[in-house]
């Protein structure tokens, strides 16, 4: 059974950091792309960052660009979201989402992530004050 398990959330005040950690249990690792996603309350949830399943590629959401960071280590089962000045617009619960490779990531991130089979985490709270 695939499991999805994030930690890390919290809060921070505007412009600290925090790290987000996904761990992947239950299917293999490196065959599998990785994503965070988040959702506002009141909006719907988006992607935020996907990673490829061998790591070579890597989408961004505008907002996320440039401050924000994935990265993963297959040897841990695990993907990372390393976020730097964090606003106040970043406070949401921030998903952790794997798919099959197989999916063209461009595509997964931009908005096929909304139809195609993912296994999802429950999600980890981000608050960022102001």
């Amino acid at each position: 059974q695939v499991q999805v398990v994030e930690s890390g959330g919290g809060l921070v005040q505007a412009g600290g950091s925090l790290r987000l950690s996904c761990i992947l249990s239950g299917a293999p690792f490196d065959r599998y792309h990785m994503s965070w996603f988040r959702q506002a309350p009141g909006k719907e949830r988006e992607a935020v960052a996907c990673i490829g399943w061998n790591g070579k590629y890597s989408y961004y959401s505008d907002s996320a660009e440039g401050r924000f960071t994935i990265s993963r280590d297959d040897a841990a089962n695990a993907v990372y979201l390393d976020m730097n000045n964090l606003k106040p617009d970043d406070t949401a619960i921030f998903y952790c989402a794997a798919t099959r490779m197989g999916l063209y990531l461009r595509n997964y991130c931009s908005g096929s992530w909304k139809v195609a089979e993912s296994s999802w985490g429950q999600g980890t709270q981000v608050t960022v004050s102001s």
